[in-house]
């Protein structure tokens, strides 16, 4: 039945980062059925401001070096850490494909960019649903560098527009995770009257 395959899918969905990806390429029809989907999503007025850029072989070298020279970049001397330099500089290696995650901003500005960015999540929701369905388990990154103005235009954005991150793509290197979360009824109220 639908609802049972729709609610199994959504409860499977896991965040893996890069790390944890194994080394294993994705067929690219996989990513263009992702981004078909995320095209999906709703869109207040519709604007359908999600923009992605897609990042595999070579150009992820190159992200990663933009990345963490972003970061040593936009980051204060006294908050600067070795280590997340030295991940930045890795992670979009680790990962088959990796897909920068923007919101091209409507001219009008009508919409208000708060419902923009909701609508962009959507889409990646859309993403990260489908990806699941094919046993691709995803990350999405919004570190200082991946939404960063640099980042933006990295990617071919303007300066009205937002990068929201970036979202890397792969296969689990082990058994697909397992997840758990607390009760709902600890998180709503019910009013009739």
């Amino acid at each position: 039945m639908l609802v049972d395959s729709v609610n199994e899918l959504i409860r499977k969905r896991r965040t893996v980062k890069p790390k944890m990806m194994a080394n294993r390429g994705v067929d690219l029809s996989i990513i263009q059925e992702m981004l078909a989907n995320a095209n999906w999503a709703p869109t207040h007025g519709l604007t359908e401001p999600w923009r992605f850029t897609v990042f595999t072989g070579d150009a992820r070298s190159k992200l990663a070096e933009f990345l963490a020279e972003t970061y040593k970049k936009l980051t204060p001397p006294d908050a600067f850490k070795q280590n997340k330099y030295e991940g930045m500089s890795k992670n979009a290696m680790l990962a088959p494909v990796v897909i920068a995650i923007g919101m091209k901003r409507q001219a009008s500005r009508k919409i208000p960019e708060l419902d923009e960015i909701q609508a962009v999540a959507c889409a990646v929701q859309n993403m990260h649903l489908t990806a699941t369905a094919h046993r691709l388990c995803a990350f999405w990154s919004t570190n200082v560098a991946a939404v960063s103005g640099e980042m933006a235009r990295y990617t071919g954005l303007t300066d009205d527009d937002r990068a929201l991150g970036l979202f890397y793509v792969g296969y689990p290197g082990d058994d697909w995770p397992t997840g758990s979360r607390q009760a709902i009824e600890d998180k709503v109220r019910w009013i009739s009257e």
